[in-house]
């Protein structure tokens, strides 16, 4: 199966699945399989919107995307919502914490930025 996210803002709100057999697998592969995908999209399904590809098995564009996750087009890639505000983003595209989190089972209390073990 293959998996496109709409994009609306840099932000997904829709992800809708297509058979392999319209996206030209098994002997496609990505980018080809996007452009299968995008043509059946608009043309077969008459969606319109920028449609992305996503990899379910995150092979390519960082990770499998849901509804609220955000799209950067520099890097091509889908980035998961903040967790907490005081977050950041790294250079990975992966957010991270103010400080590391300790070894061991630990949650982040956000009102007190820090971790509190379990």
């Amino acid at each position: 199966m293959a998996h496109f996210a709409k994009i609306e803002n840099d932000v997904v709100t829709q992800v809708i699945v297509l058979s392999n057999d319209v996206c030209g697998e098994p002997t496609s592969n990505f980018p080809e399989t996007e452009a299968l995908g995008q043509a059946f999209i608009a043309d077969t399904l008459k969606l319109a919107g920028v449609w992305k590809q996503t990899s379910f098995n995150n092979n390519f564009r960082k990770q499998f995307c849901g509804v609220g996750f955000t799209y950067l087009s520099d890097a091509d890639v889908f980035v998961a919502p903040q967790p907490y505000s005081s977050w950041t983003l790294d250079s990975n595209h992966d957010w991270q914490p103010p400080t590391p989190k300790p070894e061991g089972d630990y949650y982040w209390n956000e009102e007190e930025l820090e971790w509190v073990a379990v």
